[in-house]
């Protein structure tokens, strides 16, 4: 029997890996939609990926933020569902023999450049900005910039008041 998360997602092939768990394709079972499913152990020294689900879930909505399918334990894992993706930057990059048009670079920094400022705007920062973390979309969202990996994010200043939370004090 095949690997299935949540009691609705197939677990497919290994598609990445990250500093803190591995990324699979995965298939909703009803609809046949093609996920990404990241896994992190639970008895990892330092999880974060229930604190990174949780920031998803602050940013649900925004343009270029990968909406979150399902979140849970299964088995030894935490497990984390979310929109497929296309090639990161970093890849794209290397496609085109690390070369880009300005036009090219002017399109996607605007992009990113929007997509921080919407992070900066729930009161977090990123805090591992680079072409690795950010995706281009599939289909009709080809064009479209994503930004992802938000488990070293960190709250910077309070929600209601938008005072600066001292260096070493942050909440979630």
């Amino acid at each position: 029997m095949e690997p299935r998360v949540g009691n609705k997602f197939r677990l497919g092939r290994k598609i990445g890996s990250g500093s803190f768990g591995e990324i699979y394709l995965g298939t909703n079972i009803q609809t046949n939609e093609e996920v990404a499913i990241k896994l992190e152990n639970v008895k990892t020294k330092h999880p974060q990926l229930l604190y990174e689900s949780k920031i998803y879930r602050i940013l649900q909505g925004g343009t270029g933020i990968p909406n979150v399918r399902w979140f849970g334990v299964e088995g030894d894992y935490n497990v984390l569902v979310m929109d497929l993706l296309g090639p990161s930057l970093e890849d794209l990059f290397n496609f085109c023999s690390r070369k880009l048009s300005l036009k090219t670079v002017l399109m996607l920094a605007d992009q990113m450049i929007n997509r921080v400022e919407f992070v900066h705007s729930k009161s977090f920062l990123h805090r591992d900005i680079k072409p690795d973390n950010f995706l281009m979309g599939l289909g009709r969202r080809a064009n479209q910039v994503y930004v992802i990996d938000f488990g070293l994010a960190k709250k910077y200043r309070d929600t209601s008041t938008h005072q600066h939370i001292p260096y070493r004090h942050r909440i979630i």
